[in-house]
């Protein structure tokens, strides 16, 4: 599949179309750049692994981006707002309720299905002309020219060079451009899998999330069209295949036993499927006329639910940098510089607090579980505290880009 007339020179060449990869093309395209989008895997919402049925919990400044890249008004109906947080700890005293309208906001941000956001995707970019997608096609080689990158892509009808000033790679945890330039990672892997699940309880949502730390990792219900919930379980590695095997009314009742009464029984579910649980981050990212964002640069602990979003401030960032280098070079080093030094705390923060509060819950000892209980009292006692927390999850920390303040980017001039 592919876009308007094959091009082989591009401004921007995107490794990677899934959820960020494909966002980042919608967000580029309408500046004036010209895109190449190379996929592995067929363009098929139904094939593509991005394109699941997880539901993904976007932040407030998530919702902003998608908004201003022509994404969001075509998921909008299908999406459900987060209007309240409650966040607990199996056997622990302790509750933090978080309300958006402590920070005058109406709501957290919204859960949509990532199969309905990769169909809206595929149709935002048939409406751009400067996006060519290439797909199946996978990379065999890159070689850098001073001026440019060569790309050499493996094709159904053969092999392909195309050119591209500026490469992203945003392939995923297992990135196949980070190998191919030898940038390491630092991995810990934490023995935990997700197993996730649409489940339907007794009690309607009412647009409430909540998060529950357990000593197997964090057991999350997000609030989902209808009367249907998002479920995602942490678990011991050893646990989840005996999850996965077990039918679904026994499913039912141990993750009822496990989060409480709050939601009444749980009645029915969906498919089950899990995710090995992971931290990977690259020790750079940026490389000559490359940038590695997304799950590429950091795929991280799905607690609190911040994954997806990071990726998504990878996008607005890129965007409005190359948007301010209008008529430059998009693969310049000064630009590398200037993405990679206003990613640098959000990663740090973001990355530092998935993994410290994944680590501080799985800790047994008496001081860990009296630092978490006196955690949660001390946020459910003062609304200051609350606020910071509200303002972190909606991506509201540091220099926030244009885009997440639901502002526009001008298009590249000629």
């Amino acid at each position: 599949m592919s876009g308007s007339g094959a091009m082989d020179s591009f401004d921007v060449v995107i490794v990677g179309g899934g959820l960020i990869g494909s966002c980042l093309a919608c967000a580029l395209a309408p500046l004036g750049y010209s895109v190449a989008l190379i996929e592995a895997v067929s363009r098929e919402v139904g094939e593509q692994p991005s394109f699941d049925d997880r539901t993904l919990a976007l932040s407030r400044s998530s919702c902003a981006i998608l908004k201003g890249i022509g994404v969001w008004p075509r998921i909008e109906q299908h999406a459900t707002p987060i209007r309240r947080i409650i966040v607990t700890e199996l056997g622990r005293p302790g509750r933090v309720e978080l309300d958006p309208a402590e920070t005058g906001l109406s709501e957290f941000g919204h859960v949509v299905e990532a199969r309905r956001f990769g169909a809206a995707l595929i149709r935002r970019m048939e409406q751009e002309e400067g996006i060519e997608i290439i797909c199946p096609a996978t990379v065999q080689q890159i070689e850098r020219t001073g001026d440019s990158v060569d790309v050499d892509i493996s094709v159904d009808a053969g092999s392909r060079r195309i050119k591209g000033s500026l490469l992203v790679a945003a392939d995923g945890a297992f990135s196949t451009i980070r190998r191919l330039l030898d940038i390491p990672t630092r991995e810990h892997d934490y023995r935990q899998t997700a197993v996730i699940c649409n489940i339907v309880p007794e009690v309607h949502h009412a647009g409430r999330a909540f998060e529950r730390f357990t000593p197997t990792g964090p057991f999350a219900i997000l609030p989902h069209v209808g009367d249907r919930c998002g479920l995602v379980w942490s678990v011991d590695r050893e646990a989840a295949d005996r999850l996965m095997a077990l039918t679904d009314d026994a499913f039912l009742a141990e993750a009822h036993d496990r989060f409480g009464d709050e939601l009444g029984a749980f009645q029915r579910m969906g498919l089950r499927s899990q995710y090995p649980l992971r931290l990977v981050r690259a020790t750079r990212d940026t490389s000559e006329r490359v940038i590695i964002l997304g799950n590429a640069a950091h795929a991280i602990h799905p607690v609190g639910a911040q994954g997806f979003n990071l990726g998504c401030r990878d996008v607005a960032v890129l965007a409005e940098v190359l948007a301010g280098d209008r008529g430059g070079d998009p693969g310049a080093q000064q630009v590398l510089r200037r993405y990679s030094g206003w990613r640098r705390p959000d990663h740090n923060t973001t990355i530092g607090l998935s993994d410290g509060l994944t680590r501080l819950f799985s800790n047994p000892s008496w001081l860990a579980s009296s630092l978490r209980s006196a955690g949660l009292i001390a946020h459910g006692l003062f609304p200051a505290l609350r606020r910071r927390l509200a303002a972190g999850a909606m991506g509201y920390r540091g220099r926030v880009p244009l885009l997440a303040r639901g502002e526009s980017l001008r298009a590249r001039q000629p």
